[in-house]
């Protein structure tokens, strides 16, 4: 693990497998670099099939990768093909934990971290571990059974003596200063990979829509469906329309579209909710239904009871129930700006240091 002339190895970082599992661990290793440790003492342990496998590195931090995949709630013979590689992650986390000897031990979710943990535990090395959701993963609430420190993003979430640090975002999300454009303007966000129903049901607005120029469309599809999205929208347009509607595969600069955005309309991820608060977006939420604990109702439950958010049940997202929903909130510019403030009062900019104060205390032996 360790070259010649590096330093100790302080904090293993292991889990990963969505952004809403890495973007706040690479959030926390750069406090932890900005807090004195150098780069090169902060790795990360997680999965070949993660997104960590690519953006770790592009963040300019080493990682080891461990095979492995989550396992299906049914008996399959994926299960007993899952079930091995599982077992030669642990066998791998296992020598990673001895060679690195780290200070401590992160585990921020998913299932490449539960091996890590377990290694952790029979090496001694103290851990703690990051809940994003209000509902907490299986690799977490394991880990805490045997005696990881918990930290949590979101109030009244179960796991037993867990910290409120609040969920690590990116500094320039947490920096932004709003500022919303005229006509106002409605995100339209699912995902890296875009989610389905919210795509559609924006398309469906377009076609609602195309004669107004009292507002406008930002929608980011995600990778999945660009394709199909950007021929459906060239097969709807007409010469004659006049909404301003913009159509992106990816958004490299959140934060400015937060800036700018009047209203966004998103699942309800770990990092949206957290995002969207720090930044103050009053949002409707469409929280992914299936989602393990269903913990995206949760996590969106908590910004609605917040007065930050309005939720709107995937089954109802379609071009009416979006364009019932969003007309409301866009009629009363005082109700957004007292979700704005809700959000913002509900935010934690300061998650990453305060996560960050957590494990230096762990590994002090606090």
């Amino acid at each position: 693990m360790s070259r010649v002339g590096e330093p100790p190895v302080f904090a293993l970082v292991t889990g990963g497998g969505t952004g809403g599992h890495v973007y706040p661990a690479l959030a926390l290793a750069g406090q932890l670099v900005a807090r004195g440790h150098p780069s090169p003492s902060i790795r990360f342990v997680g999965a070949k099939r993660g997104l960590e496998a690519t953006v770790v590195p592009e963040a300019g931090f080493a990682i080891d990768l461990l095979p492995g995949r989550g396992l299906q709630r049914r008996l399959t013979p994926a299960n007993l093909r899952a079930a091995w590689e599982n077992l030669q992650a642990f066998l791998q986390s296992r020598r990673i934990v001895r060679r690195a000897r780290p200070r401590v031990v992160v585990g921020v979710g998913g299932y490449a971290s539960l091996p890590c943990l377990l290694a952790a535990r029979l090496q001694r090395v103290p851990a703690v571990v990051h809940e994003q959701n209000a509902a907490p993963g299986l690799a977490n609430r394991i880990a805490v059974r045997i005696g990881a420190r918990a930290a949590i993003s979101l109030p009244g979430t179960p796991l037993r003596g867990a910290v409120l640090t609040g969920n690590p975002i990116r500094p320039e999300v947490a920096a932004v200063e709003r500022s919303p454009v005229e006509p106002p303007l409605v995100a339209v966000v699912g995902g890296s990979l875009g989610a389905r129903r919210l795509n559609q049901a924006a398309l469906g607005l377009y076609d609602r829509w195309r004669a107004r120029d009292d507002v406008a469309v930002h929608h980011v599809t995600g990778a999945r469906d660009y394709d199909d999205c950007a021929s459906a929208l060239a097969a709807a347009r007409r010469p004659e329309d006049r909404l301003a509607y913009n159509l992106v595969r990816y958004e490299d600069h959140m934060e400015a579209l937060y800036a700018r955005a009047a209203l966004a309309v998103c699942r309800a991820g770990a990092v949206t909710v957290a995002e969207l608060a720090a930044a103050g977006v009053p949002s409707v939420l469409v929280p992914l239904p299936g989602a393990p604990g269903d913990h995206q109702t949760r996590n969106a439950q908590t910004m609605v009871e917040g007065g930050a958010a309005v939720l709107l049940a995937d089954a109802e997202c379609d071009p009416a129930g979006l364009d019932t929903v969003v007309a409301k909130l866009l009629a009363d510019p005082t109700g957004r700006e007292a979700m704005a403030r809700a959000a913002r009062s509900l935010a934690r900019p300061d998650a990453a240091a305060r996560l960050a104060d957590l494990v230096e205390e762990v590994a002090r032996g606090g």
